[in-house]
This record gives C-alpha cells, structure tokens and sequence, in this order.
C-alpha cells in the first residue's frame, strides 16, 4: 500500500505541481474513456472539424508533393514492417526470452556480414523521410547486420510468459531490469540502459567492441518545466498514486485519431519546448509530421519513476525501493552528516568497452561533464554543435553530422583491416559515402540512443 508523505516534507510549489499533475490525469483518463466508446464516425468528425480549423487559420491546403505523399506513407505505417516496406527493405523479427521472463522481439535488417545492434522503439529509427539520413539503413548498405531492439512493455515486446500486459506486476520493472536482463539477453536498450548494463556485467564488454551512444543520458540536471520539476523531486510515491503502477500515459497514442496530423505536430512540439525547451530547429517540419506519430512508446511508471529518483540525486544510481527513508535523510540533517541508506550506483567506470558519444550541446538531458567524470578514462565525446536531442536521430544533416563518426568509430574498433574502400550507393540514388567494402567481417557494436 502505497504511503503518503507527512504535510511538512513538500515544498509549496511541490504540492502545485501534485495538484496540477493530479488534475491532468483525471482529465487525460476521462477524456480517454470517452473517446475509447466513440463510434469511428464520430472520431471521423473530431477529426475533420480539426482539420478545418488548422486550414482556416495556416491557409488552404497545397497540392500534394512528392515529399508531402512520402510522409503521409511514413505517417501512416502501422509497424515496423511497413516503415521497412517503403524504401525496399526487407527483415526478419526475432524474439529473445528473458531471464525474468519477457518476450522481446527484435528486429533485423540483414545483408552482408557484420554486426549491428540498436535500441529504444525500432519504429523510431526507420520513419525518417530519406534512407541517406537513416542510420540504420546506411549500415546496412555498408554491410552490417542490422538488430532494433525494443524495451519490454512496448508494443513490440508487450508480453511475459508470468504475467498478463494488463496486471501490475507486469509493469513493474525499472532501468534495473533492462541492465541485468534485457540487455545481456539482446544487448539492445537505450544508453543509460547500456551504461548501466555494461557496468554491472563483465563478461558484456567483452561481446561488444564498442558502445555508440546518441544523445547520451545518464543523469539528466532536471527538466525545463518548474512545475514538472518540482513534482519530478516530489516523492515518487506520489507518482504512483497519481499514474498507477502499469504504463504511464498509455491513452496517448488515441490523440492520434482524432487531431489533424499539423496539429497533432504542433502539439508534440510544444510539449518538448515546455518540457526539455527544444525548439526542434533542425528537424524538418516534414520529418516532425512523419515521425512524432511514432515517438511515444509504452513505458511502466516505475522506469519513469527511476528516471525521476536520478534526475533527483544527481546520481546514476539502481532503483531506489526505500523511498521514504531517503527523504528524511535529505530534509532532516544527521548529526554525523551520514544518511542511513543510499541505494547503489551503476559502477560505469568499470566499462572496458570502448565507448563514444555523440552528443549535442543544446540537448537538455546531457550534462557531459557530469557524465565523463562517471565513466571511464577511454570515453570519447564528440560534440554535435546546436544539436539537441532528437536532432542526432531526425536532424536535417544527420547524413553529414553524425552518420560519419558513427561510421569511424565502427571503422576504428570492429572493422578487420582487410576490408577495402568503396562507393556506397544508397537505395534512394544519393550517392556520398566512401567507406569499407562489406566483404570483410565485423565483429560486433552497440548503437544506442537514450530514447
């Protein structure tokens, strides 16, 4: 049974923030319920009237593009298969069993010899409007053997062997067990997941010649938001009674079916100004249109939670279960100046893998000097000059910015010297890289993002 913290242990605005969140949700969640028990000609109608709105006040619609069409494919894949499907890639679907048991599914994308892996929502990393700009479909035309991984609890991996997707106990995971199970069992999960497994799992590193993070974060100082913020360094048990303890936010993606797609964009964009203040400069209003339908992706509480508990520390620590405890230690001085409890750290200075970030300098969750003092001496940071967080994976120049040293670092760690250089052509007909010929093997590495 959750517990709820004593008046003097919150701050004024920490109890706005509560009361402000707790009200959302209600509202999110009848609002939901409502639209779940819509006949599709009413959701028709919301979305039509939407629809005029926008033209009312943008303007009548253009004539369609070659570009605009080719968006509105994106936007409207359902999976994985079709994003694939259409710029003529083919894939096979895996699925890995954890320890714990969860079923994960994997996807890969295969050609030649080599290894790849890729974490976060698969989705995320194929709905870009141009196969150039596409990381994954790059390494694929230079030979390596593609796997997307996907977090369990998305819609990808949303089954368990033990428990039903619609029980608690199916959701009640935190970044602990993508470390200690989904990651050594795929090796694919984000990089604060990848961080914290390779840190705590010797035998890893020596299976992985080198870790790739984009938009790194381990431990991000806060959010934009005063009134998230506070609410973020309020008691996580709080979290739990206003969310639940299954997926959090997991009506959003029916917002989808009754807001015109600019407007839905629209929205998605100023939720990540208020949040992270990304303005989102340097991805195309097309690639936003294409690819904020695919961004969110099915989460537990309790990994958000754990998000929250870091954000909150300043430190990259395991899953604090004695909550309460920790905030007496914080609001109540000791006279020797030593709390009673402090969960444990992920020790990522451990890391023997080699490991590269690529990181941008206006992204909000990365503090790199933070983050270096954490890992270890070998780390290299490469700066991605105006770049924030989504912009490493849906920027306009991600082709000429970041797919490079992506490229290098694979170079430089997994690559056997007897490869040869070649012209790569790209299935789209942009013809700009000159790398290793794929007839040479790959040994593997870990491309990761903090999505």
């Amino acid at each position: 049974m959750a517990r709820i913290p004593l008046l003097g242990r919150l701050k004024r605005r920490e109890y706005v923030a509560i009361f402000l969140g707790s009200l959302f949700v209600v509202l999110e969640t009848l609002i939901s319920f409502i639209i779940a028990f819509l006949p599709k000609p009413v959701i028709r109608w919301f979305y039509d009237r939407s629809r005029s709105l926008f033209h009312y006040i943008a303007g009548p619609p253009l004539p369609k593009s070659e570009e605009s069409r080719l968006v509105d494919h994106i936007r409207r894949a359902r999976d994985f298969e079709e994003l694939c499907t259409i710029f003529g890639y083919v894939f096979e679907d895996h699925v890995v069993l954890t320890k714990d048991g969860y079923l994960l599914t994997l996807h890969r994308l295969c050609q030649k010899k080599g290894e790849q892996r890729m974490p976060g929502t698969s989705t995320v990393w194929v709905c870009l409007t141009s196969a150039e700009r596409n990381i994954p479909f790059v390494l694929v035309e230079l030979g390596y053997d593609v796997w997307l991984g996907n977090n369990r609890g998305n819609k990808y991996s949303k089954k368990s062997i033990y428990h039903d997707p619609h029980s608690t106990k199916f959701w009640d995971y935190s970044i602990d067990n993508f470390a200690w199970n989904d990651i050594p069992d795929s090796i694919d999960q984000g990089t604060a997941q990848a961080f914290a497994a390779l840190s705590i799992h010797p035998p890893l590193n020596q299976r992985v010649n080198v870790f790739i993070a984009l938009a790194p974060a381990m431990s991000p100082a806060g959010l934009a938001a005063p009134i998230i913020d506070g609410l973020m360094k309020a008691s996580p048990t709080l979290l739990f009674l206003m969310f639940g303890r299954r997926a959090i936010l997991s009506s959003a993606p029916s917002w989808q079916n009754i807001l015109y797609p600019p407007i839905f964009a629209s929205t998605i964009n100023l939720s990540l100004k208020w949040l992270f203040n990304w303005d989102s400069h340097n991805i195309s209003r097309a690639q936003r249109l294409a690819a904020y339908t695919h961004l969110y992706s099915y989460a537990s509480v309790k990994s958000i939670v754990h998000w929250f508990q870091i954000m909150r520390t300043g430190k990259f620590q395991m899953y604090d279960d004695d909550v309460q405890h920790v905030m007496l230690a914080r609001t109540t001085a000791r006279p020797s100046g030593v709390s009673s409890y402090l969960p444990a750290r992920f020790p990522t200075r451990n890391i023997a893998s080699p490991v590269v970030l690529l990181y941008g300098d206006s992204d909000s969750l990365v503090d790199i000097e933070q983050m270096l003092r954490e890992l270890p001496s070998h780390t290299i940071a490469k700066r991605l000059h105006g770049y924030e967080h989504l912009d490493v994976i849906w920027g306009k120049n991600v082709h000429q910015d970041v797919i490079p040293h992506v490229i290098e670092a694979l170079k430089k760690y997994c690559v056997l010297p007897e490869r040869v250089a070649e012209e790569v052509k790209l299935v789209n007909g942009y013809n700009s890289y000159h790398y290793e010929d794929t007839s040479g093997y790959s040994t593997p590495g870990m491309v990761a993002n903090s999505d």
